[in-house]
């Protein structure tokens, strides 16, 4: 698994579905460049049932995010007609339909690939014919990017483990903190915390304080 964290996030366009039902081309996080955090995460399927859930909770804290100047895009394998699909189901038959932040349709799973976050490899047999070993689709990962787009933090879990979006909004307060201040975050820092002046005489002044 490739540490994309200190690196430029890799460059993509691609079709998306943006404000719950409207298909776009050309999807791309340059849009965002030099004006938002970015939060991408990845999910393995449409119609299924742990990915929902981490849409809907997404979506509920939308509004957190955006006040701290985050977007929040979510990417899987899937088409963008599947996306657009299962946006027109609602929560109760296990649809997102209410989720307004952009999906994005990997179908050719370059985004996925260059992520480093999908399951499965191709490979080549002794007939020089294309094979699939595992399913081609995407582990969930998470990566904080930041207005220069430079990765700043990642986490992938398997498939079937969910992601906490208390953790990923606590991320990004975190950053923002560091950039904002000029300080570091110790361990189980969270907002309202105090923050580490990263010299010797700034850690020890911490430690005798905590």
């Amino acid at each position: 698994m490739a540490v994309l964290v200190g690196k430029k996030a890799p460059v993509f366009n691609a079709s998306a579905v943006i404000n719950g039902g409207e298909i776009v081309e050309n999807f791309s996080l340059e849009q965002y460049a030099g004006s938002k955090h970015v939060i991408l995460f990845f999910y393995p399927k449409d119609f299924t049932f742990v990915c929902p859930t981490e849409l809907h909770a997404f979506q509920s804290r939308l509004e957190e995010f955006e006040k701290l100047g985050v977007a929040v895009v979510a990417c899987s394998t899937d088409t963008e007609q599947s996306h657009w699909g299962w946006l027109q189901l609602s929560k109760k038959e296990g649809g997102i339909k209410g989720v307004t932040y952009p999906i994005v349709a990997d179908t050719n799973k370059t985004i996925s690939a260059n992520f480093d976050v999908l399951a499965g490899n191709y490979f080549f047999d002794e007939n020089e014919e294309m094979q699939a070993e595992g399913e081609m689709i995407a582990y969930r990962g998470l990566f904080l990017i930041d207005k220069e787009g430079i990765v700043r933090h990642q986490l992938v879990n398997d498939l079937p483990l969910g992601r906490n979006v208390d953790e990923a909004l606590r991320m990004v307060k975190a950053l923002q903190f560091v950039e904002n201040n000029g300080e570091v975050c110790p361990a189980d820092w969270n907002e309202g915390k105090s923050g580490m002046n990263a010299t010797h005489d700034g850690v020890a002044s911490y430690l005798s304080e905590n």
